[in-house]
């Protein structure tokens, strides 16, 4: 199997096990785990899952047990969703390197290289040497949304920093059960299913963050839309790394694309569709959405220094790290170079959240495609490498790098909202922050 090849075909299956085992295997041996890598033997035939349990090393022999029995469903799964040549024999092991983690730095690191994903933002403060006489660091992640999510937090009370990030991570679990678009009986996938014939009863959270996405489409001119999710089909990012479709297809895609279709009732506080075939994708702005709840969840319990972090992509710092009154020191890297720095932030009580072309993308008959799709057009967005965004709220970081990659920098000088500032890496011209330097934030 080709490298590359080898790489996604790993990276698909990690993603399927960790949604088939946490939504589909009822065995109450196997609960609260993380899926951090697959090895894949080079004829494709095996592969090795490696697991973290959350719940700690006690359980671990009975969880294997427990994987090994439902082996059998989930490899008739596998074949079904992935449709590979082979459907690998799956060997399950524990995977201990997140909780032996030495730092922080080294647990992004290792994150990274289990994803595959170039991450977008290295944390360059945090380190074992700068804890200094009662401050503690605890340190974790866990799977969820598609993504990894990471917690470094400092504090007093370890038993207080391990009750406050788990309940974070809970919080990212609850909010997966309500916007994701693989489990049927959640609420995004009742909406998609029933608001073409009929309106929907929403729950308050999911229509104040619908009333958020409409508002984000308005400001944008159609820029960021939620209703994309057609388009990301046709073009093969839905599942896979990208394929060319026809023109035809384009034009098909686009009839069901538009957030104009999609009506909110406030009295009623119903969502509907004015046309059948429109789908809500939350990918534009769920990582940010569940990082700001993973947030309000440590400040409930009592933490009040801790950097959060989803696929390294989106990013909040609380508080400050305790040998840096600025702030958690975040380096952006180049996009033609991971390891090119080409700017730093410091964040306090601030999020930052970047979108870039590398992240998944194709290249077909001499042209680069990637995902960061613009709506309007049905195609890639041209002559934009990368775009992050500083705001105070990681929602609004999130939702805005698609506007501004896809609008490009005169658009962003005159309609990027007051507060937010942007780094922008375009291919004509060294990368620059609009409207201005943010210094320390």
């Amino acid at each position: 199997m080709q490298p590359r090849r080898s790489e996604r075909v790993t990276e698909q299956l990690r993603e399927e096990l960790a949604e088939l085992i946490e939504n589909e295997v009822a065995d109450p041996r196997v609960d609260l785990v993380n899926v951090t890598r697959v090895q894949l033997s080079g004829d494709g035939k095996s592969a090795l899952v490696l697991i973290s349990p959350q719940a700690g090393e006690g359980r671990e022999a009975e969880l294997l047990r427990g994987l090994e029995h439902a082996k059998g469903f989930l490899r008739r799964e596998l074949a079904v969703r992935l449709q590979l040549r082979y459907t690998p024999d799956l060997r399950f092991a524990i995977d201990h390197g997140p909780q032996n983690a030495e730092r922080v730095e080294t647990l992004l690191q290792r994150i990274n290289k289990r994803t595959r994903k170039p991450l977008t933002v290295v944390l360059l403060c945090l380190s074992a040497g700068l804890v200094r006489g009662e401050w503690l660091r605890y340190e974790s992640s866990a799977y969820a949304m598609g993504s990894t999510y990471t917690i470094a937090a400092y504090g007093e009370d370890r038993s207080q920093l391990s009750a406050g990030v788990e309940a974070a991570f809970n919080e990212v679990r609850r909010i997966d059960q309500m916007l994701s678009n693989y489990m049927a009986a959640s609420e995004l996938s009742e909406v998609n299913r029933d608001a073409s014939d009929h309106p929907v009863l929403a729950s308050p959270e999911f229509f104040r963050l619908a009333e958020k996405c409409q508002e984000y489409s308005r400001q944008s001119e159609g820029a960021f839309d939620w209703t994309v999710g057609p388009l990301m089909h046709v073009w093969g990012f839905f599942r896979d790394s990208g394929r060319l479709p026809g023109k035809d297809e384009i034009q098909e895609a686009l009839k069901t694309v538009g957030y104009q279709h999609v009506h909110l009732d406030p009295a009623e506080r119903t969502v509907r569709f004015d046309l059948e075939g429109v789908e809500l994708d939350p990918g534009g702005i769920g990582k940010g959405y569940a990082v700001d709840r993973m947030v309000a969840v440590l400040r409930e319990s009592g933490v009040e220094r801790a950097l959060v972090s989803a696929a390294g992509s989106s990013i909040y710092g609380v508080g400050t790290p305790p040998d840096e009154p600025r702030g958690w020191r975040i380096r952006i890297r180049d996009p033609k170079s991971e390891e090119v720095t080409v700017a730093e932030v410091y964040l306090k009580d601030m999020s930052l959240s970047t979108s870039g072309s590398y992240e998944k993308f194709f290249e077909a008959e001499g042209k680069r495609y990637s995902h960061l799709m613009d709506p309007r057009t049905g195609f890639s967005a041209p002559g934009m490498l990368s775009v992050s965004v500083l705001a105070p709220q990681t929602l609004d970081s999130e939702a805005w790098t698609k506007p501004v990659f896809i609008n490009a920098s005169e658009w962003t000088r005159a309609h990027l909202p007051e507060g937010l500032r942007a780094f922008v890496c375009e291919e004509s011209k060294p990368c620059y922050w609009t409207p201005g330097a943010p210094g320390s934030l």
